[in-house]
């Protein structure tokens, strides 16, 4: 609903603003431009789409090869410990436990359109245990919540319209995305706790969250350390090296347990080529939107406007131009992403700006969106605080965001 209605104001924002322009300053070019700007967008964000399907294809081959090799099961084992803290209403081996680590699994690997499904999979489960059918229960929070924090390890779709947008080094984003990703969990998973009065010092999630923030802290001390023209490089070469070691490990466990690696990857790519096929109607639909807004004026003005206050406060406002993708992502991801694919396009996709959205669009998820579609998808009419934990998460992501591209990028 909320898309519905930011997609009618950009375009009437967008004849407001040309209709001036033509009657009062008499410029003649400015409906032309708005029509030539929608066909236009059409035209690439269907050719992104296309260009999407084979990475996709690649890409959730791959995850179904680590699905069948037993991954995800490894996986439930290792956090199991920490699951139980966190979701203390879940009996121990629910089935809304793997479901859930199946979609935490998709997210980390930034396979947004394949961790949709999982997410309302999980959210039934645990809907069966909801003693009040139309208010979401505490785990059902703590689960949303986490979603809406990113909870990104590794974007492989950002690194894949990376490359469509022309990038030399695709995975420079990567240990930037990250971070931030980790520093938007963290402050989602703290605001939920205070709520649920989660005791956050027991031994357990002390360890697990300790190690975790010990390694990410240890990364960012190790980067600060490097000269400038360095972090780029090393970034690139690690990001990459993960990447490729996933792949390898899949593998790996998928001929110890003597599965057919060929035709599981067949079965995986599949579902990419469907997934990818679904994305073109909402990426034409928001590049248009967008279009229109910023062929008549109003994205520079609005830019312009915020960049002026910044100028007159003395704060560097280079990171101006990726708020667009900032505001839009609490509201909708298809919508940030199209933001994002737009700033790629205006400035490069290996710009400051170009780098800076990216980072944005994998370092939280879409809290409106996922609270509709999951909330909604149950009968859940009740949200009670899962909005203002999410939004928390969303703005400490977008803050890391912004401050891990000045340390990447600059």
């Amino acid at each position: 609903m909320v898309l519905n209605y930011i997609w009618i104001l950009f375009f009437l924002i967008a004849f407001v603003i040309a209709t001036i322009k033509l009657v009062f300053f008499g410029d003649t070019e400015v409906f032309p431009e708005l029509v030539n700007s929608t066909m236009a967008m059409s035209k690439t964000a269907f050719e992104i789409s296309i260009g999407l399907t084979g990475a996709m294809s690649l890409w959730l081959g791959f995850m179904r090869i680590g699905e069948q090799a037993g991954a995800i099961t490894r996986l439930a084992k290792l956090v199991n410990p920490f699951f139980t803290r966190l979701f203390p209403e879940i009996p121990p081996h629910h089935p809304a436990i793997g479901a859930m680590l199946m979609n935490f699994s998709a997210n980390m690997l930034g396979l947004d359109n394949a961790a949709t499904p999982l997410g309302l999979k999980s959210m039934k489960a645990l809907q069966e245990l909801n003693p009040n059918k139309d208010t979401a229960s505490n785990a059902q929070i703590m689960f949303l919540v986490l979603n809406a924090s990113g909870l990104t390890l590794i974007p492989i779709s950002i690194m894949v319209y990376r490359v469509q947008m022309g990038a030399g080094n695709p995975a420079d984003i990567f240990l930037p995305t990250l971070l931030a990703t980790f520093f938007s969990t963290m402050a989602g998973l703290i605001s939920v706790a205070i709520y649920q009065k989660i005791n956050l010092f027991d031994k357990v999630i002390l360890a697990y969250l300790g190690g975790v923030s010990l390694v990410v802290g240890l990364i960012i001390w190790y980067f600060l350390g490097l000269p400038q023209e360095q972090i780029g490089k090393i970034s690139s070469i690690v990001g990459n090296f993960i990447l490729f070691g996933v792949l390898t490990l899949f593998i790996v466990l998928a001929i110890k347990a003597k599965i057919n690696v060929y035709e599981t990857f067949i079965e995986g790519a599949k579902e990419g080529f469907e997934t990818a096929t679904k994305v073109i109607p909402y990426l034409v639909a928001m590049l248009v939107g967008i279009g229109v807004f910023r062929a008549c004026g109003a994205m520079d003005l609005l830019l312009q406007g915020i960049t002026y206050t910044l100028d007159a406060a003395n704060i560097n406002a280079d990171f101006v131009p990726a708020l667009p993708t900032a505001l839009m992502k609490p509201l909708s991801g298809s919508g940030a992403r199209g933001m994002m694919l737009d700033a790629m396009k205006t400035y490069g996709a290996d710009s400051f700006v170009g780098r800076l959205v990216c980072v944005m669009q994998g370092s939280a998820d879409t809290t409106f969106y996922i609270v509709a579609v999951y909330f909604g998808s149950v009968g859940v009419r009740n949200s009670r605080y899962a909005i203002p934990c999410g939004l928390i998460a969303d703005a400490v992501g977008m803050i890391a965001a912004i401050g891990l591209a000045y340390l990447f990028f600059t």
